[in-house]
């Protein structure tokens, strides 16, 4: 196991630092003539003329025939190439998690709502531990593909859930905060019969994870941080923006911005990150994203109003920050806003029993960056003694 007050430098990263639309194929313009047949003199005449005009008609027709099926070929071709991608349902109904998927009954503010969730057992021998792997705000369950399978490998029992308002879970227009989710998490834990995890915490994820911490100590074994979001108190460099406006500007996503956002998150991109922010562009597709929309800007007021900084040295169990040195994540834009080299550093510093890895050349999400440093050090931190 890493000793807890090691700040330790995991290196070997280099810094980073004519379609032509088909045209459509109509219907064929027939023009009819006249019967020049009944013009010719003679009845040989009349013969030759009109064996070539079968002959001709055949032929011609042959031709236009594989004319047509060519260019409807070519057609359903590039169709097929440039079609727009189809609505995406914003619980995800059609879109396949690596693990069959359960739900929570919740009530929250007398709505009735849905936690999904994947519980993965082992894959080989248990080690009776379990981890709990927390999502980040623009990300779902199914993104821990990778780290569910090292950890099910290593004898873990894995809870995946998708918090209220995200992935497959319902998405309720109530007040949401993270004692709220923290405390359905808890349910979920108290429903597998799980009494103590090891939380598991990405960009907002990392704030939840925090707060459930601070919440229930006695069922917290370790606790893990991959670049989480509010290392820093929004509320004093960003200003502030209602509800309504945030929710106007998430309606108002386009493919293409989903992309440029998507790709500030990692130090090199690549094109199999591309279909995290195309599931985001699908939903906008969808005849029901306003309320996704909504509970989004809803969330994005919890992570602005409701910092955990300011708590950090209140956490009582053991640690773990993982921190990407190229992420420049936050929740507003500015010159001094999620600087995470320094970020890292002063969270460290404040929790008492905290261990550092800082991992050069990487961005905001080094389970998909730097997928075997990132289990490697998960691992060590949380193994059995």
């Amino acid at each position: 196991m890493l000793e807890k007050t090691d700040l330790i430098k995991v290196t070997g990263f280099e810094p980073l630092y004519r379609y032509i639309a088909p045209s459509p194929i109509g219907q064929p313009r027939v023009r009819r003539a006249g019967n020049c047949v009944d013009s010719l003199k003679s009845q040989k005449n009349r013969e030759v003329f009109m064996n070539w005009k079968m002959t001709r008609r055949t032929t011609m027709g042959s031709f236009f025939c594989g004319i047509l099926i060519s260019g409807l070929a070519v057609a359903s071709v590039n169709a097929d190439s440039h079609q727009s991608p189809e609505p995406l349902g914003i619980a995800m109904e059609n879109y396949d998690y690596p693990h069959p998927v359960d739900f929570l009954d919740l009530k929250i503010q007398g709505k009735r709502a849905r936690m999904a969730y994947m519980d993965v057992r082992p894959s080989e021998e248990s080690n009776d531990q379990a981890v709990m792997l927390m999502h980040g705000k623009n990300f779902f369950g199914a993104y821990w593909k990778k780290t569910i399978a090292h950890l099910a490998d290593q004898g873990y029992r894995v809870v995946v859930p998708d918090q209220i308002g995200f992935g497959k879970s319902s998405k309720p227009n109530i007040h949401y905060s993270f004692q709220l989710l923290a405390q359905n998490s808890k349910q979920l834990l108290e429903k597998l019969e799980v009494d103590e995890v090891a939380v598991v915490g990405h960009s907002m994820g990392g704030m939840l994870a925090t707060r459930f911490a601070l919440m229930y100590p006695e069922r917290t074994s370790h606790l893990i941080l991959e670049n989480p979001i509010g290392l820093e108190d929004y509320r004093r460099k960003v200003d502030f923006q209602s509800i309504e406006e945030t929710y106007k500007k998430i309606l108002n996503y386009t493919k293409e911005g989903l992309i440029e956002y998507h790709k500030s998150y990692y130090a090199e991109w690549k094109e199999a990150y591309r279909r995290f922010p195309m599931i985001h562009y699908r939903w906008t597709l969808s005849g029901e994203y306003p309320r996704l929309a909504w509970a989004s800007a809803l969330t994005y007021e919890m992570i602005y109003t409701q910092p955990v900084v300011h708590q950090l040295p209140d956490v009582k169990v053991p640690t773990l920050l993982v921190i990407g040195q190229e992420d420049r994540t936050s929740l507003g834009s500015g010159p001094n806003l999620g600087q995470y080299p320094e970020l890292g550093k002063k969270a460290a510093e404040a929790i008492p029993d905290a261990t550092l890895v800082e991992l050069d050349g990487i961005g905001h999400l080094p389970h998909l960056e730097a997928t075997d440093h990132f289990h490697q050090a998960l691992t060590a931190f949380i193994q059995p003694d």
